[in-house]
C-alpha cells in the first residue's frame, strides 16, 4: 500500500491510499519513445483487469469449443513466377549445365503390368520361401519339445513306479497300519497258491503229503512273524494315537473371518488341557537323568492332588514308590513297569471329564449313558453291541452284519484279498465329485465292495481304452461330465486317458460307434446289478429322466 496526496479542489490535497499489486510475471515490451532533450524514457504500457471469478458448484464443467473442434482441409496452391531464356543475338546463355535426353524404348501397358506382375511373383516365392522355413523350424522345435517331454514323462513314470514298488517293499518288511499288513497277508496267500500249484504238478503220493506239511509249518512260520510285527506296530500306533488325541485337546479354538484371517482363542480348557499334555509327554521321556524325572514326578503329584479321589491318591502312591525306589539305586529297567503303570493311570485321569473338561467334546464314548443306547447294533461275530460307525454297509446289503474288525480278521483268515487299491480308486472318484460341486450323492454312498465288483466283473480290471491292466494307474470318471457320476455313467481309464477324455465336448464324434457300443452295453450291466438295490432305485430313476 502507498500513501499518495490527490488534487481535489484548486488548492486543497487528500491523502488517498493506493494499492499496488505486484505482477508475478514479466511483461513484455510493447516500445515506445525517448526525449532526446530531457533524454526520458517513456514506455508503451498495458494492462489487464483480474477476470471475474466464477461461482464453484462443486462439479467439473467443460464448454463445448473446448470438446468439440472442427477441422477443414483445403489445399492452396501458391504462385511461383518463371522465365526461360533462348540464346540469340545479343544474348549469351551458357550450356554447361545443359542436359541431352534421349528417348529409351516405349514400354507398353502390356508390358509394363507383365513386368510388375513377374516382380511380384518373385517376391511372393521369396516370401513363401521364408513362410515355408518358418513353418518347419516351428514344427523341428514343437516336436523337440514333444519328444522332451515325452523322455521326461517317460523318466517320471520310471522314477515313480521305482518309488512305488521300494514303497510296497519297505512296507513289506516295515508293516505299520493296516493296509500295510493287508498287503502282507495278500503276498503269503499268493506264495501260497503258487507253492500248492507247484507241489500239485510235480509231486504225488507220499511226497506231496509231506510237501504239504512242510508248506503249512512254513505258512504257519511266517503269519507268527507277522503277528509279532503286528503286535509291536500296534504299541507304536497306540502311543500316536494318544498323541495325537492330547495334541487335538490342547489346540486352540479357530475361526476364519470375513477377510480370511484365521483368528485364535485359547480358553481355560484348552490351556488346562495344553498343560495336561506337557506333562503327560514329559513322564513318558526315557533316558532322562534322575534329578529331571524327580521334578517331574513332583509336578505331577501336585497336578493330581488338586482333586480328590481314589484315582489321584493311587497316582500319588505310585508316584511316592518310584521316587522312594530311585532313592534307593534301583536299575532303570526295573522302573520301567511302575512308569508305564503311572502313565496308564495319569491318562485315565486326563480322559476324565471332570478333570479335564476340553476331552469332553472328542471322547467317542458320551459321557451321558443313555445316549450310548441311539445308533447302537450287534454284530453277529464278536457278539458285541458296537455303534454303527463301526459297521461296513455296501450299496447291496440289506442288514447289517459283522463289524469292521471281525471282517478284517475273515479277510485274514480265509481270502486274504488286499482292498487298498479300490480304495484309493474310491477316494479319488469323490475328491474329483467333490470338486464338481452339483450336488453328488452316489458317490458316497458306494463302497469299494461295490466298486471292487464293478472293476472285476463289469470292466475286467483294466482301461477301456489302452487295457492297462495296474489298478494303481487307473482312476474312474465321469462318462458325461454333465450328468451326475453313477455306476451306470463311468469309465475306468488311466490318469492320463481320463485327462482327455474329460476335455472332451461330443463324445459321438469323439469315439467311433463300436466302442460307444461296448461301453452302452457295460452301463446296462451296471444297472441291472444296482437296480435289485432299494437305495440306487431313486437314482436310477431320477438318470433316466436327467438322459431324456
Amino acid at each position: 500500500f502507498l500513501p499518495t496526496s490527490i488534487l481535489t479542489d484548486s488548492d486543497s490535497f487528500q491523502d488517498v491510499i493506493v494499492k499496488i499489486e505486484r505482477p508475478t510475471y514479466q511483461k513484455p515490451f510493447l516500445g515506445g519513445f525517448k526525449n532526446r532533450i530531457t533524454g526520458v524514457e517513456f514506455h508503451n504500457a498495458g494492462s489487464q483487469t483480474i477476470p471475474k471469478k466464477r461461482p464453484d458448484k462443486g462439479i467439473q464443467l467443460f464448454c463445448r469449443e473446448t470438446q468439440t473442434v472442427f477441422e477443414k482441409n483445403k489445399p492452396q496452391q501458391t504462385r511461383n513466377t518463371t522465365s526461360t531464356q533462348m540464346t540469340k543475338t545479343g544474348v549469351y546463355v551458357s550450356n554447361v549445365t545443359d542436359k541431352f535426353i534421349i528417348p529409351g524404348k516405349y514400354l507398353t501397358a502390356e508390358e509394363y503390368h507383365k513386368r510388375r506382375l513377374e516382380a511380384v511373383i518373385v517376391l511372393q516365392k521369396y516370401f513363401r520361401r521364408w513362410l515355408a522355413i518358418n513353418v518347419v523350424q516351428n514344427l523341428r522345435e514343437e516336436k523337440r519339445l514333444r519328444l522332451a517331454w515325452e523322455a521326461q514323462e517317460e523318466l517320471r513314470k520310471k522314477k515313480e513306479k521305482e518309488e512305488k514298488l521300494k514303497r510296497e517293499h519297505e512296507r513289506r518288511l516295515n508293516p505299520k497300519t493296516k493296509d500295510d499288513f493287508e498287503l502282507l497277508y495278500h503276498a503269503l496267500e499268493l506264495w501260497r497258491q503258487e507253492e500248492t500249484e507247484r507241489i500239485n504238478r510235480t509231486l504225488t503220493g507220499a511226497e506231496r503229503k509231506a510237501a504239504f506239511c512242510g508248506l503249512l509249518e512254513q505258512e504257519v512260520q511266517l503269519i507268527a512273524s507277522i503277528g509279532k510285527h503286528k503286535i509291536n506296530a500296534d504299541e507304536e500306533n497306540q502311543q500316536k494315537a494318544i498323541l495325537r488325541f492330547l495334541d487335538k485337546c490342547a489346540q486352540p479354538k479357530r475361526w476364519r473371518a470375513y477377510d480370511g484371517k484365521v483368528t485364535e482363542m485359547d480358553t481355560q480348557y484348552t490351556l488346562r488341557a495344553r498343560e495336561l499334555f506337557e506333562i503327560y509327554c514329559s513322564i513318558s521321556m526315557n533316558d532322562i537323568p534322575k534329578e529331571e524325572r524327580i521334578d517331574v514326578l513332583v509336578t505331577l503329584r501336585r497336578t493330581v492332588k488338586e482333586h480328590e479321589c481314589k484315582l489321584t491318591q493311587e497316582i500319588v502312591e505310585l508316584i511316592e514308590r518310584e521316587v522312594d525306589l530311585m532313592s534307593r539305586e534301583v536299575k532303570e529297567c526295573n522302573l520301567e513297569g511302575l512308569r508305564k503303570r503311572i502313565c496308564t493311570l495319569f491318562l485315565q485321569y486326563i480322559k476324565t471329564p471332570k478333570f479335564n473338561p476340553e476331552v469332553a467334546r472328542i471322547l467317542k464314548v458320551p459321557p451321558d449313558p443313555l445316549k450310548l443306547y441311539k445308533n447302537v447294533n450287534f454284530c453277529h461275530g464278536c457278539k458285541n453291541y458296537l455303534p454303527y460307525t463301526e459297521f461296513p454297509v455296501p450299496a447291496n446289503s440289506c442288514t447289517i452284519g459283522r463289524c469292521h474288525l471281525c471282517c478284517k480278521l475273515n479277510n485274514e483268515a480265509r481270502r486274504r484279498e488286499a482292498f487298498l487299491k479300490y480304495r484309493l480308486i474310491l477316494e479319488n472318484l469323490r475328491k474329483s465329485e467333490a470338486g464338481y460341486q452339483d450336488d453328488a450323492k452316489i458317490v458316497f454312498l458306494v463302497q469299494h465292495q461295490d466298486l471292487q465288483y464293478m472293476i472285476e466283473n463289469i470292466w475286467g480290471c483294466q482301461s477301456a481304452l489302452s487295457a492297462c491292466s495296474d489298478l494303481y494307474e487307473l482312476v474312474m470318471v465321469r462318462w458325461d461330465k454333465q450328468r451326475e457320476w453313477s455306476p451306470w455313467n463311468t469309465i475306468l481309464l488311466t490318469k492320463d486317458e481320463a485327462d482327455a477324455h474329460l476335455k472332451l465336448c461330443n463324445l459321438e464324434k469323439a469315439y467311433e460307434e463300436a466302442f460307444l457300443h461296448r461301453i452302452k452295453h457295460k452301463h446296462i450291466r451296471a444297472k441291472y446289478y444296482f437296480a435289485q438295490i432299494p437305495a440306487m432305485a431313486s437314482f436310477l430313476h431320477r438318470s433316466d429322466i436327467q438322459a431324456n
